[in-house]
This record gives structure tokens, sequence and C-alpha cells, in this order.
């Protein structure tokens, strides 16, 4: 990374190739990396995070320009891009790999994520509790390269088209405002 003020936010929301195709488009992500987090073993492989034994999350670590886009900001795009009420699952994807989770490198972001999480309850924003964990980050390890720019590569692929698709559709309607400008 270029920018030395660049910061990091590490979030779970399901299937990290969602999650990361959803933060690849907002202005102020300069990079978003799926990985694993929040587990009992190093290094973990895909196919041992997939059995959900390992204890680990498919999340994603950002690298964000607090100066163009702030924490709270981010919060308000992952709550709004999944769903924080369903413990250890978003939609077909079943188990603790795909809990809500977030992963705090400080204590404000901490402070701030169970701020914004009483708030949303408090609001009632959602017809049910959120249970996203809040967690402080200890390792994060890189999916594959095969995990990376996921649904780029393969917008055409069902899982794209019918469950990433959805939630790239709801940001731009909602938040059109903090979407990269897409340069010809």
């Amino acid at each position: 990374m270029e920018n030395k003020n660049l910061e990091i936010a590490t979030f779970a929301g399901g299937c990290f190739w969602c999650t990361e195709a959803v933060f690849n488009r907002v202005e102020g992500v300069e990079q978003v990396i799926s990985g694993y987090t929040g587990g009992q073993i190093k290094n973990p492989a895909y196919r041992e995070i997939t059995t959900g034994r390992t204890g680990h999350a498919e999340g994603i670590q950002l690298h964000y320009n607090p100066e163009v886009i702030s924490y709270v900001e981010l919060l308000e795009i992952f709550f709004a891009t999944h769903d924080p009420t369903t413990l250890n699952r978003q939609g077909h994807d079943i188990g603790t790999q795909y809990r809500s989770a977030i992963f705090y490198a400080s204590e404000t972001q901490k402070n701030q994520a169970e701020a914004f999480i009483a708030h949303l309850d408090g609001e009632q924003v959602f017809n049910s509790e959120i249970v996203t964990e809040v967690t402080p980050l200890d390792a994060f390890y890189t999916a594959g390269k095969e995990h990376q720019a996921f649904y780029e590569r393969n917008t055409d692929a069902s899982y794209c088209q019918f469950v990433i698709h959805p939630k790239i559709k709801k940001l731009a309607t909602f938040y059109s405002d903090k979407l990269k400008t897409i340069k010809k």
C-alpha cells in the first residue's frame, strides 16, 4: 500500500466472495482481501474452513482511506448488505464459517461497532436482534488466489448472479454516493 494513511477493517458477513464484491466498489476502499480469521489453527486451507471445524470465519480485510470513508460508514454498508440476525448463516451458506462478525483492530473500532449495533437494535432496524460478534482481530490469513476478485472473474456463474449480484444492486441503490467512479 502506497498511502501510509490507510487503515484496516475486517468483516465477516457470510461468503467472502459476496462481501469482497460489495466493498471493492466503495470509494475510499483501496484494497479488499478475502481470507479467514477468528479460528484456532494457523494457516488454514479453504478445504479445512468449509468443514466449520477450525473456528475461522470467511472474511475480508479491507484497506481504506479514512479521509474518504469513515469506519462507521463502512459499518453501515456492512450491515446493509448482509443479514446480521441469522446465527452462523447467510442464505443457503450454513456453518460457523459464515457467521456475521466484526474483527476490530483498535478500541475505537470496537466502541464504534458496539455503539452501531446498539443503535440498530434500539431503532429495531431489523426484525430480529443482531447476532454479529465483535471480536479482537488476531491473525488474518489470505485465501488462495482463486478466491480473490471472484465476482469480477465469474460474473456469469449462477452463485454470482443469484447471491452476489443482488447485494451489489442494493449497494448501488442505497449507496450510490459511496461508489467508485468508473474510469473510461
